[in-house]
């Protein structure tokens, strides 16, 4: 006969895990947004500054401070008393009404103080959007998956490196091509920072979703090899294929931070700044001189945007290979496998305790 004991440490080995909706009856209004009850109140309290303005005096903003707080509170502790809870509980579930107090509530004071609908809207979005995020990271055990990856970071970390290794040589066949190209240089050389990382967001957005519609199919193959338990549900699927894109972008960031710093030191050493010149590309905002063995080398913004530019394309490169090529697949799918089996058969143990303590 299974215990409550032993049901709790199989739920908090899946949230270690980062695979919260692992366990059975896991719903928003228990397990997500109770907690992050904290944040929510933080949140909800410091919008009284909603109620206030630049152009009143001090005594008055702190009066309609006050004013807003006691509002807020007031309207909470009425909806706790609706929902059959004491006036001063903190809410131990979140359903529509708790949620839709949070989203507007607070809204309503620039309204009531200024007049102010603008800022309604966008108290209101602000606040949706927080409920979405909470929503995402706490559903889908983000932080979870974060903190198991950093749990495992030196293995995940001599993975890249070694995969790092095995690609090099096919990297630079067509990378170094890349970067001693003028067209290559006059392109990121001169583009904006803003224009770089918007750049780098892109392609891991791209990345992101080349692996979410190609990992599923990876995990199903996987359960049906293990043959441990019931079937998933989809939401579990995309639950475990979340979790391996953070763990792939992990890899794909060393390889990437790897690459980049390589160029970053042949440039210093294979680009002078009589190049600089033959090629039209100025340093940048910024560039250093440094000698080493009476050979002066330059390190530029330049040097390093270009760096970025042709990392950025590496890691996509590496994120696509991971399951298309044959040996980084290989490699990365039996490492996942093992781990999946594993989890699968505490799922099978889990469900089977939970069908036994019913």
């Amino acid at each position: 006969m299974g215990t409550s004991a032993e049901l709790a440490r199989f739920e908090q080995r899946f949230r270690r895990a980062g695979l919260p909706l692992f366990i059975e009856d896991f719903s928003p209004t228990h397990d997500i947004f109770t907690r992050a009850t904290p944040l929510l109140v933080l949140v909800f309290l410091a919008e009284v500054l909603g109620a206030i303005s630049l152009q009143w005096p001090v005594w008055v903003n702190v009066l309609a401070a006050l004013g807003a707080m006691l509002v807020l509170i007031a309207g909470f502790g009425l909806l706790n008393r609706f929902r059959d809870r004491p006036f001063w509980s903190l809410p131990t579930r979140f359903g529509v009404p708790e949620l839709a107090f949070f989203v507007l509530l607070p809204a309503l004071l620039p309204v009531v103080t200024q007049g102010q609908f603008r800022q309604f809207f966008g108290v209101a979005i602000g606040n949706l959007l927080l409920v979405g995020v909470v929503y995402v990271v706490i559903g889908y055990g983000l932080i979870g998956t974060i903190f198991w990856s950093l749990r495992r970071l030196a293995s995940e970390l001599a993975n890249s490196v070694a995969s790092l290794v095995r690609a090099l040589p096919l990297l630079l066949v067509f990378s170094l091509v890349l970067f001693v190209n003028t067209e290559m240089w006059q392109v990121f050389a001169g583009m904006p920072i803003a224009f770089i990382v918007v750049s780098v967001v892109a392609f891991t957005v791209l990345s992101a979703l080349f692996l979410l519609i190609r990992l599923p199919r990876e995990v199903d193959a996987i359960e049906r090899d293990a043959g441990s338990g019931p079937p998933l549900r989809r939401i579990q699927r995309m639950n475990i294929s979340i979790s391996l894109v953070i763990r792939q972008w992990m890899q794909a960031l060393v390889v990437s931070a790897g690459v980049g710093l390589f160029f970053v030191a042949f440039g210093m050493l294979a680009i002078s700044e009589h190049i600089y010149d033959q090629w039209g590309i100025t340093p940048g905002s910024w560039s250093y001189h440094i000698d080493l063995l009476d050979h002066q080398m330059l390190i530029s913004a330049s040097l390093v945007k270009v760096a970025i530019g042709i990392a950025n394309f590496t890691g996509l490169y590496y994120s696509i290979a991971l399951l298309t090529d044959s040996t980084y697949r290989t490699e990365f799918l039996d490492h996942v496998s093992t781990e999946l089996r594993e989890l699968f058969a505490a799922r099978a143990e889990y469900l089977e305790l939970r069908r036994t303590t019913a």
